[in-house]
């Protein structure tokens, strides 16, 4: 072919298309990879739901509990202390209850006085030293005597105490409050 020739036939609108590359064989796509995203898509909507409806069902929960009226157990036995019979206190001793939380001192007289653990300053808990014969607050070096009155301040008042009584012998304290107070007095005192 000649020169001239392949200009017409460019002219004509017959240009040589350039080569097309081979397509290769993919496989075929899968059946099942758009309902596998379908289903992942489903899944994660159905996680969420539950995962919605367990807060729903918490906040129910924690909204009743808050409204439900509380029962007066003031007179329970759950909230009495049995501390154990009069012979086991030695007078003129202090004696840890872990379970109620206070201390229950035998003052020098026999008679009994139950006492908070807690610091009348700011809460913190008021261990017993023997050797001293007297409490020691850790916080702030508040000290207080066998029958709670301040010693040493910054505690403001003595510490709370609780009701004693004494049943048949045994000694009994009622935990469910302890009642605050601005000084000691022997009314406070259980005796036998």
């Amino acid at each position: 072919m000649t020169k001239s020739r392949k200009q017409s036939s460019r002219r004509r609108g017959k240009t040589r298309q350039p080569p097309t590359p081979e397509l290769k064989e993919t496989a075929p796509a899968a059946p099942d990879a758009p309902e596998s995203q379908s289903t992942r898509r489903s899944f994660l909507g159905r996680l969420w739901l539950g995962l919605t409806g367990v807060a729903v069902l918490e906040m129910v929960w924690i909204a009743v509990d808050f409204l439900r009226p509380r029962t007066s157990s003031a007179t329970s036995s759950s909230h009495i202390l049995v501390a154990g019979p009069i012979d086991r206190f030695e007078p003129n001793s202090v004696t840890a209850f872990q379970e109620g939380k206070l201390y229950l001192s035998r003052l020098q007289d026999g008679g009994f006085l139950a006492l908070s653990r807690e610091c009348t300053h700011l809460g913190c808990t008021v261990p017993w030293v023997d050797g001293e014969s007297r409490f020691v607050c850790p916080c702030h070096s508040s000290a207080y005597d066998d029958k709670g009155v301040v010693l040493n301040p910054p505690a403001p008042r003595p510490l709370d105490f609780y009701p004693v009584r004494i049943e048949n012998g045994i000694v009994k304290v009622d935990v469910s409050k302890p009642i605050k107070r601005r000084s000691f007095e022997y009314a406070q005192v259980t005796r036998p």
